[in-house]
């Protein structure tokens, strides 16, 4: 319908860059037709790098049955990767730090996009919240990252800040199949050691299970409402985005072929001499985190460092510094200074001196 076509005929103007909207528009709201998991982790990446962030954006899809682990993360860790593929699941790996995920088509995602000036995760969250209330659901706020509806997990999230554009992204478990869920990922030993093996697969309900009238569209539907209440642009019609129209963007086809390759999706999962494991308990940046450090003559000559840590540039500022430093105490020292002096580590701000500090007397207790 007339809908349709003004998808294509945004999304055309989109393939000579950012698509020029007029000033007036106060809100842009896309919706996926695809499953895709590269082609929708890719439209968000692209949005991302090339959308523009003075116009508050929602973008609402859903995939296939994918695995989605963070930037950080090693996937022959966190998952089972044969029964994965045996089974015919996706691997992808988002560029936002946090842990891994199961998806199907009965979990919906969101993301707003803004610029960082108008980064607010808790209006978004809000904007999450009363739309389940407009199916009679109490939900609300609980952590960092996730929403619960009477003490289970309905939705998680993460963010990604690159000035001047903010992300905030998240899960809405309306239908997932909560077998698969169990069965493909590994739950992480020293997570469990220091939580309590009970919160680790924490309580998590699908919403259709609350009410039968939550489904993908109407929930979907229900957040536009909600999203667009709150930026008074009731009249903004939705873009549908499909496939075929897609593919023609040439920006857009670059970020899908970075987003679907092996490289980027498995890594390279070093077999490292020095291997240190721990975790760190919260409001820490560091989460369970997982060292493996090469050296030679005194000096580190590689290291790799995965985490479900929210603060991934962090850990590669972190991973980086390391190389060419003496394999000492010192030298460890002089390595995170280093990373704190980076614009990874100014995003720590004034507490990053301390949370450096923990890891540097956490590793050197290691050597």
């Amino acid at each position: 319908g007339s809908q349709k076509m003004l998808g294509r005929r945004l999304f055309s103007e989109g393939i000579r860059g950012v698509r020029r909207m007029s000033s007036a528009a106060k809100a842009r709201v896309l919706v996926s037709q695809t499953t895709n998991p590269f082609f929708n982790l890719a439209t968000e990446e692209w949005l991302f790098r090339t959308g523009d962030v003075s116009i508050p954006t929602l973008y609402l899809w859903r995939n296939e049955p994918t695995v989605v682990i963070g930037r950080c993360q090693n996937p022959w860790k966190e998952v089972n990767v044969q029964k994965m593929q045996s089974a015919g699941v996706h691997l992808a790996r988002r560029s936002s730090g946090g842990g891994a995920v199961y998806q199907d088509s009965g979990n919906t995602n969101f993301t707003f996009l803004t610029s960082v000036d108008n980064h607010d995760k808790e209006r978004n969250t809000d904007i999450i919240i009363r739309a389940l209330a407009d199916f009679g659901l109490t939900a609300e706020a609980s952590g960092r990252n996730d929403i619960v509806v009477g003490g289970c997990k309905v939705s998680g999230a993460a963010y990604k800040l690159a000035p001047p554009r903010a992300l905030h992204h998240g899960t809405l478990l309306i239908d997932v199949d909560m077998g698969a869920l169990g069965g493909l990922l590994n739950p992480n030993k020293l997570k469990m050691q220091s939580k309590g093996v009970s919160s680790v697969t924490s309580r998590v309900s699908n919403l259709k299970a609350l009410n039968a009238d939550i489904s993908h569209e109407s929930l979907t539907q229900r957040v536009i409402d909600s999203f667009c209440r709150y930026y008074g642009a009731e009249g903004v019609q939705t873009e549908l985005l499909d496939l075929g129209e897609l593919e023609k963007i040439e920006s857009l086809t670059q970020v899908f072929n970075e987003i679907q390759d092996d490289e980027w999706r498995y890594g390279q999962t070093p077999a490292f001499s020095h291997h240190m494991e721990g975790r760190f308990e919260s409001p820490s940046p560091w989460g369970t985190i997982d060292v493996h450090i090469e050296s030679a003559k005194g000096k580190i000559t590689g290291a790799k460092i995965f985490s479900d840590s929210l603060h991934p540039n962090l850990i590669e500022a972190v991973e980086a510094s390391l190389i060419g430093v003496n394999y000492d105490s010192s030298g460890i020292d002089a390595a995170l200074k280093a990373a704190l002096a980076t614009p990874a580590g100014a995003e720590m701000g004034a507490s990053g001196g301390a949370h450096i500090e923990e890891f540097a007397g956490w590793v050197k207790q290691m050597l």
